[in-house]
């Protein structure tokens, strides 16, 4: 059917000799999905995507998310977010920070967050921009026996506002409606497997919910730097026709910079879980 190449030690493989199509056979898809399942991160090289076949393929794997940053959706179809430094009419037409974009899950700050993200690219600079994945469930269960007992029933905030604050991006009255703080599970059971990872990162948990601030912060910064170690870490040099999907109940990522003279564009699916099989309350 497909050939599959590891990407890293633990996590991340290359699925060879497959192209996404909207109308790939169901035993077909179960297939990508159980790979999907067991490597957390997989790599769709020399792709043709438009937002048809972009959103069709997504769709298999769940229900999409229309993103709050509404300013940066594709006008034709609104589940594909843009990630770009382009401009049309002398607007920005997606999202980019201009320096690198920090340690992040995507959407960890919904009541029903997201479960992956598939993201293609379009339009590349000549070098930077790599993306970085880390593995959090190797990172959890590397963790010593007491320190994952201790996390393992505690809840965290998680802030949009806090994220865009950090990188001095403003959050409107719509957004903040939409996207108010929360709390999860600091460790989240993944809705397919079952498998603990860590659940947290550094621009949007704020604090672990009942403990004391200094307590909080110390252990919140002591679990930053454990799972960005190199061992949990995979890290993406993007080439023309990439797509890759992410497993977002199990790894975060984070964005070199590159020179912003080069344009860079792309395209950005997010796909949530069912609703009974969300983040429990």
């Amino acid at each position: 059917m497909f050939h599959v190449r590891k990407l890293s030690e633990t996590f991340g493989a290359e699925v060879l000799d497959f192209q996404i199509d909207a109308h790939a056979p169901d035993e077909v898809m179960q297939a990508i999905k159980a790979l999907w399942a067991e490597h957390k991160l997989l790599l769709f090289r020399h792709q043709d995507l438009d937002e048809d076949k972009l959103v069709a393929f997504s769709r298999k794997f769940g229900e999409l998310e229309i993103h709050v940053r509404t300013e940066y959706l594709s006008p034709s179809h609104p589940e594909v977010l843009y990630i770009s430094n382009m401009k049309q009419d002398g607007r920005s037409i997606g999202i980019l920070s201009d320096t690198e974009v920090g340690w992040h899950y995507d959407q960890i700050y919904l009541p029903r967050p997201a479960v992956g993200s598939l993201l293609a690219a379009h339009t590349l600079p000549p070098s930077g921009g790599n993306t970085e994945f880390a593995d959090m469930g190797t990172a959890f269960e590397a963790l010593p026996e007491e320190t994952r007992q201790k996390l393992m029933h505690c809840r965290a905030v998680q802030s949009y506002e806090a994220f865009n604050r950090a990188y001095s991006v403003p959050t409107n009255d719509e957004q903040k409606k939409k996207s108010p703080d929360i709390d999860h599970p600091l460790v989240r059971r993944h809705p397919i497997t079952g498998k603990p990872a860590l659940y947290l990162c550094p621009g949007m948990t704020t604090h672990i919910v009942g403990w004391e601030a200094e307590e909080s912060r110390a252990m919140l910064e002591e679990l930053f730097d454990w799972c960005v170690q190199p061992q949990f870490v995979y890290s993406h040099q993007w080439q023309d026709g990439d797509a890759l999907l992410w497993d977002n109940a199990c790894t975060m990522h984070r964005r070199d910079p590159f020179d912003q003279g080069h344009l860079r564009l792309m395209k950005r699916t997010t796909i949530l879980p069912p609703p009974e099989l969300a983040v429990p309350v």
